[in-house]
């Protein structure tokens, strides 16, 4: 539920493992920046391993009870790091049973962002951890969802990030929470439109591309009067989205894309571009929802301390 004082706070998936805390440590930063409160959500189905291995096998209620001994103690040590990292920010928790995805995508409804982990493995051994819960958060969620990578990569001086731009209302939004987490950061911020030659049909590229450079300056246009601050620089790169975007966005603090689109990126649903960027992006990765999501959206289950 949203927080007494109608602020929604930034919510965290916790991994039960504490070498894991980059998305943690991300979370309690962007809470802090934005002066709201924080949600630590654990979701577990299974009892650890050492419980398993008992030979005698548990009854429910010895099964239930290890559930949550052990998701409390995540939450425990997460909230001591939270604490010891930030003070300032207030910490709540949630320990949820059900699948991980699903207990996220309900706490998405009241979350001003969702914070997510990511570790770069193979393709097919994603589908597996991190990317099964990403990927339908991020398909149903009414905020921004942030996914994290482990390790921690190295970001560049001056600070920038990175936005990808297609003249699409999703694109839009992804540009006005870009211009927020610049600000935010202190970050200047690049606007790029990727363009590509069709497989089919003449072209005049030439005219292609001042249209593309059209659509990117009225996207920006405004915007550097809401956040004078923010040093922008927008372009027009030709080569794949994806390709072009991760490059652009090696050393930032954060590349953001809309989770829809169209134009420059030509049929971009959650599955090419958006997930694309995620496989392969060092850096963490916003994906922006069309604004009409966050009015579809609703209360959920309500969290618990632990404090």
């Amino acid at each position: 539920m949203t927080s007494p004082q109608g602020r929604r706070p930034v919510v965290v998936g916790v991994d039960p493992d504490p070498a894991r805390r980059m998305a943690l440590a991300w979370a309690v930063d962007e809470a802090a920046r934005r002066r709201l409160p924080l949600r630590l959500v654990h979701a577990q189905g299974v009892p650890t391993g050492g419980y398993r291995s008992r030979e005698v096998r548990p009854s429910w209620e010895e099964w239930n009870q290890a559930l949550h001994a052990a998701g409390d103690q995540v939450l425990r040590e997460a909230v001591t790091f939270a604490e010891s990292r930030r003070p300032e920010v207030e910490v709540s928790t949630l320990l949820a049973e059900g699948d991980p995805a699903w207990v996220l995508r309900e706490q998405a409804g009241d979350a001003t962002a969702v914070v997510l982990g990511s570790w770069h493995l193979s393709t097919r051994q994603e589908l597996f951890t991190s990317a099964s819960v990403a990927l339908p958060v991020i398909a149903h969620a009414p905020c921004p969802v942030i996914v994290v990578p482990e390790p921690e990569h190295t970001t560049q001086r001056p600070l920038y990030m990175v936005v990808g731009v297609d003249g699409s209302a999703h694109s839009a939004a992804a540009v006005d929470f870009a211009f927020e987490e610049a600000a935010l950061h202190g970050a200047d911020l690049r606007a790029i439109y990727v363009w590509h030659t069709p497989l089919l049909g003449a072209l005049d590229e030439h005219a292609a591309l001042q249209e593309c450079r059209r659509v990117l300056s009225e996207t920006v246009a405004g915007r550097t009067a809401t956040h004078p601050e923010v040093e922008l620089h927008h372009e027009v790169v030709k080569g794949h989205p994806v390709e072009v975007l991760t490059e652009a966005a090696a050393h930032a603090v954060g590349l953001v894309v809309g989770t829809r689109g169209h134009g420059g990126f030509a049929g971009m649903l959650l599955g090419s571009v958006s997930q694309g960027v995620l496989h392969h992006a060092r850096c963490p990765v916003f994906t922006v929802p069309h604004p009409h999501m966050r009015e579809r959206g609703g209360g959920v289950a309500g969290t618990s301390s632990v404090r």
